[in-house]
């Protein structure tokens, strides 16, 4: 995440128009990362995809922080759990082939 642009979080929050708090309980909660530089507050342009989907969680379906922590970890473990899935089928897919 070095060396990626990085959006200051005062647009970023004009543009989406949520609330800075909001954004800084996110990171607070440990589900983004904000990068100080010269005292300005950044988001890595990586984590915007991330960031709008707990912004359309809180705000379009009224979940609270916490609730949003539970979901994004259970996301977070899907996924993972759907890579593992995809390992093991190509695996087994190699030995079905012999």
């Amino acid at each position: 995440m070095e060396n990626e642009p990085l959006i200051l979080i005062e647009e970023f929050c004009d543009y989406y128009q949520v609330d800075f708090d909001f954004i800084r309980s996110l990171s607070e909660l440990g589900l983004l990362e904000i990068t100080l530089i010269e005292e300005r507050e950044y988001l890595h342009q990586e984590q915007i995809k991330e960031i709008e989907k707990l912004i359309r969680l809180h705000y379009d379906l009224n979940i609270n922080l916490e609730g949003i922590d539970t979901i994004f970890h259970l996301l977070q473990r899907v996924e993972r759990m759907n890579i593992e899935l995809n390992v093991l089928k190509n695996k087994l897919r190699f030995y079905e082939g012999e």
